[in-house]
C-alpha cells in the first residue's frame, strides 16, 4: 500500500517513514504543499496523512484538493485537537485525524481501521498501470481521464484484465467477445480491435506495455512483462 505522508517536522516524518516501512507500507514523504502536489501528480495513493500546519500553507487545503481529484481517505496529523478543527477537517473530507504527540501503534490501527472501511465499501475496479476499468459503471479510464470504447473494445478489455498475465490465443478472444447481436467478428476483425484498443490505451503504440503480442500464442494484458511486439 503507497502512502503519502505530509510532515514538515523531518524527525517526526522520518521515524513515520521507518515504522511505517516496517509493517510492510510504501511511504513517500513531502515536507510543503508544493512537494506534496508533485508527488500528487506523478504517482498514485492508497492513503494520504497530512499535517495541518505546514509552511507554505495548510493541510485542509490539500486535503480538498485530494478528495477533488481521487477518492483515497485522508488523515490528519495535528497538534490541536479542539472541536473545532476537528470538525472543520471532517468537513473538508477527512477521515479521520490523530493528535501529536501519538503513540504510532496507535496511528497504524487508525490506517487499518480507515482502510477496512474502504476496501468494504470500495467500487470493484480491475487496473493495469494508469488504465482503470469499472465493471459496475462500464467505464474505463487513463489516469483521470475517461476513455470511450465501443462494446467491442470494452469486452475485449474486460477480458484481458480479469485475466492479468494469461496468455490469451486469438481463438479464447475470439470465444470472449462474440458478439450475441449477430455481427460478424473473425480473425482479421479481432487484428482490428487490438490495434484500435491499443491506440487508446498505449502512451507508445509501437512499444505496447499494456496489451503485448506473445509470439506464435496470442497476447496478454500486464506492464511488467517486456512486450514482444
Amino acid at each position: 500500500m503507497r502512502i503519502l505522508l505530509t510532515e514538515d517536522d523531518h524527525a517526526i516524518s522520518d521515524g513515520l517513514c521507518y515504522t511505517l516501512g516496517q509493517e510492510g507500507y510504501s511511504v513517500a514523504q513531502a515536507y510543503t504543499l508544493s512537494q506534496a502536489r508533485t508527488l500528487l501528480e506523478r504517482e498514485s495513493f492508497d492513503l494520504a496523512l497530512l499535517d495541518l500546519n505546514l509552511p507554505d500553507g495548510s493541510g485542509y487545503g490539500l486535503c480538498g484538493e485530494i478528495k477533488g481529484k481521487s477518492d483515497i481517505p485522508v488523515i490528519f496529523l495535528t497538534a490541536y485537537d479542539g472541536e473545532l478543527n476537528v470538525v472543520q477537517g471532517l468537513d473538508m473530507g477527512a477521515d479521520d485525524y490523530i493528535a501529536k504527540p501519538f503513540r504510532v501503534r496507535e496511528l497504524l490501527s487508525r490506517i487499518r481501521s480507515v482502510m477496512r472501511r474502504y476496501q468494504k465499501n470500495a467500487e470493484e475496479v480491475l487496473s493495469v498501470g494508469n488504465i482503470h476499468l469499472y465493471p459496475a459503471r462500464a467505464k474505463v479510464f487513463k489516469g483521470d481521464k475517461e476513455i470511450s470504447l465501443t462494446a467491442m473494445e470494452y469486452r475485449l478489455l474486460l477480458a484481458f484484465l480479469k485475466n492479468p498475465g494469461q496468455v490469451f490465443t486469438r481463438a479464447r478472444l475470439l470465444e470472449e467477445i462474440w458478439d450475441v447481436a449477430g455481427d460478424f467478428v473473425n480473425d482479421n476483425t479481432l487484428t482490428v480491435y487490438v490495434k484500435r484498443l491499443r491506440e487508446k490505451l498505449e502512451d507508445d503504440i509501437q512499444n505496447p506495455r499494456i496489451i503485448q503480442t506473445v509470439r506464435g500464442l496470442g497476447y496478454r494484458v500486464g506492464e511488467n512483462h517486456d512486450p514482444q511486439s
